[in-house]
């Protein structure tokens, strides 16, 4: 094994991720680890939030924090209160970078909205935002609780009140053509102010849409539609100047959620809350961490044995290789050959030579001495391209 990638992956940024697990209602599309909470305590909550955060700055020590992110769930139930004492014990424990990206995902119910000058108060500086369709019959398709009023409504509000806005869309939606979505996304791009993320709906297990899937009902466009909708959205943002730096993520120049490019880039990250993930080097090699997925258990877990944690393990070179280019290849930019071997200490085009030559002459990949790049072409193809390479 090659010397500590610390300063490596310092250079790539440090995270950190807090879990809001908790909803008004469950959408039928998501997957996410969230739940339907009406007796919540929310200090009692909070209260065990802030004791991992303590614990996981003692095992650290003191580390610069590029990003942080409050992720769910729905986070703009929380109390704005309850985000300022979070943010004032992460400070506590960590360093913040002067220029902190501090990112809260808020539904745009009017409810939720009228909080957003005191989570900007509170620190928040870079709002992510719900909204997932401007249709209001596709609205009430994805079991969203807001209308499309609400949402321009929180969306003008949002762009007067923090430093940086993104807001999401839905799209191959069952019965959307491509007219439709060309005028929905066309809105929406008149709307943006630097990022936009736009998914296509996939039919996942355990979500409600799953069951209906199952009972033959058509949730999705079909294959070749689906392929359509997602060319026409590359060339209209590529049109608008926004760029396509993830697959489902596209922003202007400098907007890109630094968060998310340091999970991409492997940088380190710290998951605190439910479920959250952990990817920290401590003495030289990386450690997996992962927290109790049910809320109630891992906040009695970490008030009884004062840790959260469910599953923990330092990661073998091949299994870091194996992460990086997972992650790595969703990014327009592709992985460098050089931090996976300063990572690793494995060769990637020599592990994989035969692998990537296949792609490569298929078109799907592009690799040099600097660096493996998924093309524009392998890209609607991501996941048949990866399961390729890493065979």
């Amino acid at each position: 094994m090659l010397a500590s990638p610390l300063a490596e992956a310092t250079d790539r940024g440090f995270a950190v991720y807090v879990h809001w697990p908790f909803c008004l209602k469950k959408c039928p599309y998501c997957d996410f680890n969230s739940h339907v909470a009406r007796d919540l305590d929310e200090g009692r909550f909070v209260d065990a939030l802030l004791r991992e955060i303590h614990r996981q700055g003692d095992l650290l020590g003191r580390r610069q924090i590029d990003s942080i992110f409050f992720g769910g769930g729905t986070p703009s139930l929380m109390a704005p209160e309850s985000v300022e004492t979070v943010l004032s014990r992460l400070s506590d424990r960590w360093q913040f970078a002067d220029n902190i990206e501090i990112t809260l995902e808020a539904n745009p119910t009017s409810v939720e909205a009228s909080k957003f000058r005191a989570l900007a108060a509170a620190g928040v500086n870079r709002l992510s935002l719900g909204v997932q369709s401007l249709s209001q019959e596709a609205l009430a398709f994805l079991g969203r609780e807001h209308t499309v009023d609400e949402a321009l409504a929180a969306l003008a509000l949002a762009n007067h009140t923090f430093n940086r806005v993104s807001f999401d869309l839905i799209y191959a939606r069952a019965g959307q053509t491509l007219a439709t979505w060309e005028t929905e996304l066309g809105r929406a791009l008149e709307l943006a102010t630097g990022h936009l993320s736009l998914y296509q709906l996939t039919i996942e297990p355990g979500t409600a849409f799953f069951e209906q899937d199952r009972r033959g009902t058509i949730l999705t466009t079909d294959e070749d539609t689906g392929a359509a909708l997602y060319e026409r959205t590359q060339e209209l943002c590529a049109a608008a100047d926004y760029q396509a730096y993830e697959v489902s993520n596209y922003a202007q120049a400098d907007q890109q959620s630094r968060h998310n490019l340091v999970y991409w880039r492997y940088g380190e990250y710290v998951g605190i809350g439910p479920g959250a993930h952990g990817r920290p080097i401590i003495n030289g090699d990386r450690r997996a961490s992962q927290q109790v997925r049910n809320p109630r258990i891992w906040q009695d877990q970490v008030e009884q044995h004062g840790h959260g944690d469910e599953a923990l393990g330092y990661l073998s070179p091949e299994d870091r290789l194996l992460e990086m280019v997972l992650m790595g290849l969703r990014l327009t930019e592709g992985v460098s050959l050089a931090s996976i071997m300063r990572e690793t200490g494995l060769d990637l085009r020599r592990e994989k030579a035969g692998n990537i030559a296949g792609l490569a002459d298929a078109g799907y990949l592009t690799v040099d001495e600097r660096r493996i790049k998924v093309t524009a072409t392998g890209r609607p193809l991501l996941n048949a391209v990866l399961a390729e390479l890493l065979s």
